[in-house]
């Protein structure tokens, strides 16, 4: 079972802004940084790096290995975003987090690599989601691509996009007057 993160990080935010003096433990710090690339919010995991005060983000080498994830995720640099989660031994409570983020991660490359491609070599597919050749040829045999009989490309099956919905052009109108009555009142 997933954790509620969304939740996890608003506790954690919550002790950020009550902590003694705005500084909380490290402990806090490396967990919400590990969320925040968990939940792609690149943005705020920036702003957290910056206002982490310099004696704790230098004394404390996890909080900078999570960060050098999330520098490597804001480049879309995939073989470099597995590296630097291989790359330390994470302790417990951060850990799961960290865990949740390469499945996450690696589960979104496979869904662009399958919305991007027509075909793609299975050693780029290895490269970019810092899994084995074993490993690859069994999820993509999950997704149903094709391995063609040079044994060297993948065929990614496109997944069907949902039908768009239609409106009526009365609808249209409709919503255009009450937002033109709306603009004018």
């Amino acid at each position: 079972m997933i954790p509620n993160y969304d939740q996890f990080c608003a506790d954690l935010e919550k002790q950020e802004l009550e902590a003694p003096n705005g500084i909380p433990s490290p402990t806090v710090y490396a967990q919400l940084l590990a969320i925040y690339l968990y939940q792609n919010d690149l943005c705020d995991a920036k702003f957290l790096w910056k206002r982490i005060p310099q004696n704790v983000s230098t004394s404390n080498p996890e909080i900078a290995a999570i960060w050098a994830i999330g520098q490597k995720l804001w480049k879309k640099d995939f073989p470099g975003t597995y590296q630097a989660l291989k790359g330390y031994n994470w302790t417990e409570p951060v850990a799961p987090i960290i865990e949740a983020l390469e499945e996450k991660v690696r589960a979104s490359v496979f869904n662009l690599i399958g919305r991007s491609y027509s075909s793609i070599s299975l050693d780029t597919v290895v490269l970019m989601t810092g899994l084995n050749k074993d490993a690859v040829l069994q999820i993509t045999r999950d997704l149903k691509w094709t391995l063609n009989e040079d044994g060297v490309t993948l065929q990614p099956t496109p997944k069907s996009l949902p039908a768009p919905l239609q409106t009526s052009s009365e609808d249209q109108l409709f919503k255009l007057t009450d937002f033109v009555t709306f603009l004018e009142n």
